[in-house]
């Protein structure tokens, strides 16, 4: 069985939290997409582990971690994280690196930060991790993928492209980077990885036809979908369930639940197109921040904060296939006086539910709301969906209504234990 969790929104959703829960009895987890300009945070025993190349479930020794084909990776990054869960007591003795994902270079990032340097007021408003440019590599098959990493033609791979971006820095009048060193460094960190390259591919197929049960986990979310998502503003991997399986060598058929995840609200990190972003009232945008600590992962920058478009979930359960809903952050909202819901939009002076993530309709899009009554009781002290009071119980009853998906999955707190399963 094959279970896959996935973004419904604009990312930073949670879905860590969801996974650490179905990793309990799992017996692989595998990231499919995304690279260093993501990942999943849990929280165990007080302490935050941010992860952005490894799967959060290494944390339990009974699943085996992979990272995917799909994924780009970050050798500096993957080495340090590899360093930090050792430090803190834990093995990693159960993690799986694809031999053909690809590996993003020390060019590669100094590309994403003159490339958006160069877009002036077009600018996406990347990461600047270099997630981009490793994907541009990887479509005109000029990228490195893990198996040449850790072979002896790196060397030879690694000059050649280094020869290659070269020329563009000093055609805009950068430093030009010294392919010497970057190959003295990196060849340490091929070192470290090498133990754990492994053909992922057939494993995991090897595993389906063995019933294991595996958990996939996806990177973004729908709305940031090369293809699908808020074009130029979305990330430059597939962030949808076809992500998943160009990502991991599995197929459709193998799939079972398929598990959205969205906040109670909505934030977004970067620039685009952001309709239910709560403008008009700064007050309540700054406790919603604050509240939920929307501040990115990566940049660090304070995140957009708003409501919860139906609308725009409603797109991602269809071109996903979603059969269930996540909703996290209910303790937010539950300390706000009124709470809305987007449940269609004014367009040409006609009300529509219809979600297109073409800037020009979104541009003419005006939501509207459905307010619902906040003060929750303590959610904290639920220990399942019936013991929500009745103002949280109609609010969710109303997503489910909406969407026609149902919620399995509600966190009420930071913890990872402070979920409640339907």
């Amino acid at each position: 069985m094959v279970d896959v969790v996935l973004g419904g929104f604009f990312g930073d959703e949670g879905k860590g939290k969801v996974i650490e829960y179905l990793a309990k009895d799992a017996d692989i987890v595998v990231r499919c997409t995304g690279g260093s300009n993501t990942g999943n945070s849990i929280e165990i025993n007080g302490k935050k582990y941010n992860l952005r190349m490894i799967p959060v479930a290494i944390l339990n020794p009974n699943v085996t971690a992979i990272i995917g084909n799909g994924v780009l990776v970050d050798p500096k990054i993957l080495v340090s994280e590899m360093n930090l869960l050792r430090s803190n007591g834990y093995s990693i003795d159960n993690l799986k690196i694809s031999e053909k994902a690809h590996v993003i270079m020390p060019y590669h990032i100094a590309l994403d930060m003159l490339q958006e340097e160069l877009r002036g007021e077009d600018k996406i408003g990347t990461t600047l991790c270099g997630v981009g440019p490793a994907n541009s590599d990887k479509a005109d098959r000029f990228g490195i993928r893990i198996q040449d990493f850790i072979s002896s033609c790196f060397p030879r791979l690694l000059k050649r492209n280094v020869e290659f971006k070269n020329r563009i820095f000093a055609s805009y009048g950068k430093e030009e980077l010294n392919a010497d060193q970057i190959l003295e460094e990196y060849q340490e960190y091929a070192k470290e990885i090498s133990p754990f390259v492994f053909d992922t591919v057939n494993y995991l197929q090897d595993s389906v036809r063995l019933n294991k049960k595996i958990v996939c986990e996806g990177s973004q979310a729908a709305l940031l979908d090369i293809d699908l998502g808020t074009y130029p503003y979305v990330t430059s991997s597939d962030a949808t369930i076809g992500g998943i399986l160009n990502g991991t060598g599995l197929n459709h058929r193998q799939l079972g639940e398929i598990y959205g995840v969205v906040k109670a609200y909505s934030s977004r990190d970067g620039e685009g197109t952001f309709l239910t972003e709560e403008v008009e009232d700064e007050e309540v945008n700054n406790k919603i921040r604050e509240l939920g600590h929307e501040y990115g992962s990566i940049t660090k920058r304070p995140r957009r904060c708003g409501w919860l478009d139906l609308n725009a979930l409603k797109y991602a359960v269809q071109i996903n296939g979603i059969t269930a809903l996540a909703i996290n952050h209910l303790d937010v909202v539950a300390k706000l006086e009124k709470i809305k819901l987007c449940v269609a939009y004014k367009y040409d002076g006609k009300v529509t539910t219809k979600f297109c993530s073409n800037p020009s309709y979104l541009a003419k899009c005006e939501p509207i709301y459905e307010e619902f009554e906040g003060n929750f009781e303590d959610v904290l002290e639920a220990d399942a969906r019936e013991d929500l009071c009745e103002q949280a119980r109609r609010f969710l009853e109303r997503i489910e209504e909406v969407v026609g998906v149902p919620i399995k999955f509600i966190g009420i707190g930071a913890e990872n234990e402070n979920i409640l399963f339907k």
